[in-house]
């Protein structure tokens, strides 16, 4: 009965130990995607943007009192959409 139990469990160790080797073969490429100027910074091109565009409108409405005003009210405007409004995850098809 101890051989029988033995055998056995050795038989099943050794199964065990056997079945990885075989997944480990696979290869899994990882695709190294280079980011674009744009890409990385998004955020900062964004609110950046919206601020002088703020400010230009501002200038252009009430000199340069009004230039600073649009400048906030463009960098606000500018980081709520950016951080709050746009969305993050974008599907991709896949053909």
């Amino acid at each position: 009965m101890r051989r029988v139990l033995a055998s056995l469990l050795i038989t099943l160790m050794l199964m065990f130990t056997l079945a990885p080797i075989g997944s480990a073969q696979t290869r899994r490429h990882r695709r190294r995607h280079s980011r674009t100027f744009w890409q990385k910074h998004r955020d900062k091109l964004t609110v950046a943007g919206t601020t002088v565009a703020g400010a230009g409108v501002g200038g252009l409405g009430a000199g340069k009192k009004g230039a600073l005003v649009g400048a906030g009210a463009g960098a606000g405007t500018g980081a709520l959409y950016t951080y709050k409004i746009r969305k993050r995850h974008q599907h991709r098809r896949r053909y």
